[in-house]
């Protein structure tokens, strides 16, 4: 229910000027609500006049995930469960200090990943016991297929923070294939079976809980020898995003990474779209698979169409979790003073929209005005080739 301090604070807002809509309706709320929270959510507050019907919620930030904390770092997940819709993907915050390590692991989901800050060395071997060592830093990626053994080491000064992304809605942290979980139940004895080693010599594994995330002293800088003698894997399982050349407008830019210039991300695509002041990320929709968006930084504001008369818009800040259903329109609007950055992330191998403004550009205008009664001054306007970010 909208309050009277809720209204003007939606009114006072930094951001343009909101889309029409009705008036909060219901009398004064004798219990005002949490207004810090209600300033970021001014669009739910009192949602535009074009919102309509049941959409479910398609919103869900990181900081109102559960924070696990470690020795050497910590990290907290948005799941099916935090974000009932998103089925198909699921996202993890992580942040490890200098030295810090996330343990030698793997997970039965593929693990696709974005570096938000600092760097870190991560290290993998494939089935064919070919070998991967790289150091990445703020805007790189990395993925590794589901199964692929890996680690993860927090480097410089300050170590790093970075979004992990898996393939599986239901996935878990806790549901990580650990090295030492492993070591820990298995017997001593067939340990050094297996190694060669004394039985005695085994069986003094931390407990695993110790290690999840564990302090460490830093590494020394990668030298030729990285590779410890063995072939390098085919193809590189890191990538550099933010030195692609992007597709730029105006009011903003679009860099868009899947398996034709990341060959080893055979099942994750991304985009990482920024978008100035005022402008806006076009109507458009995915005609292959859901998306699901990490708001990086800047403030926006999401309207989904979802068919049958039913639509819904969300505000967005930096650290929140978008969900856009398979097929459904929507546009991203940025409502700050500074650059909105945030990604957009498929499972899929392929990275594909539809520009509203380029099918109607490319339908006979006749066809358009006897549906839409369009004006010819607007159908002038179209553009027949894409512009993702409209120019503001």
């Amino acid at each position: 229910m909208l309050t009277a301090a809720s209204a003007s604070i939606a009114q006072t807002a930094d951001q343009p000027p909101n889309p029409s809509r009705e008036p909060g309706l219901g009398g004064a709320d004798p219990v005002p609500g949490d207004v810090t929270r209600e300033r970021q959510n001014p669009d739910i507050l009192n949602p535009p006049a074009t919102d309509s019907g049941t959409t479910p919620n398609l919103r869900f930030s990181f900081a109102d995930a559960h924070v696990r904390q470690s020795s050497g770092g910590w990290t907290r997940q948005v799941t099916a469960r935090e974000l009932g819709v998103s089925k198909s993907i699921a996202g993890v915050n992580m942040r490890l200090n200098a030295g810090g390590i996330r343990e030698l692991h793997w997970h039965k989901q593929a693990e696709w990943a974005y570096m938000l800050y600092g760097a870190a060395r991560i290290t993998a071997i494939d089935a064919q016991g070919r070998n991967f060592v790289d150091d990445v830093a703020a805007g790189d990626l990395w993925y590794f297929p589901g199964g692929i053994p890996h680690s993860i080491q927090g480097l410089a000064s300050d170590g790093c923070e970075f979004l992990l992304v898996f393939d599986d809605g239901d996935f878990d942290e806790d549901s990580t294939f650990l090295l030492s979980d492993w070591f820990k139940h298995v017997p001593p004895e067939v340990l050094g079976k297996n190694f060669g080693a004394p039985a005695t010599l085994f069986g003094h594994t931390p407990d695993p809980r110790d290690l999840y995330i564990f302090k460490a002293p830093v590494p020394e800088p990668l030298g030729p020898d990285k590779l410890l003698g063995a072939e390098p894997v085919p193809q590189s399982f890191s990538h550099r995003m933010t030195a692609q050349e992007p597709v730029r407008t105006r009011s903003g830019t679009v860099r868009i990474t899947d398996s034709s210039v990341f060959p080893a991300s055979k099942n994750i695509a991304a985009a990482l779209v920024e978008v100035e002041p005022g402008g806006l990320r076009e109507l458009h929709w995915h005609p292959n698979t859901d998306e699901w968006q990490y708001y990086i930084s800047g403030q926006a504001r999401m309207g989904v169409f979802a068919a049958s008369g039913q639509a819904r818009t969300f505000d967005f800040q930096g650290g929140d979790v978008g969900y856009v259903p398979f097929a459904m329109g929507h546009y991203v609007e940025n409502t700050g003073s500074k650059t909105l950055r945030f990604l957009e992330i498929f499972k899929s191998s392929d990275y594909a929209d539809l520009s509203l403004n380029q099918w109607l550009a490319l339908t006979p205008p006749e066809l358009l005005k006897a549906h839409l009664n369009l004006d010819k001054q607007v159908t002038d306007a179209l553009r027949k080739t894409k512009a993702p970010i409209v120019p503001a």
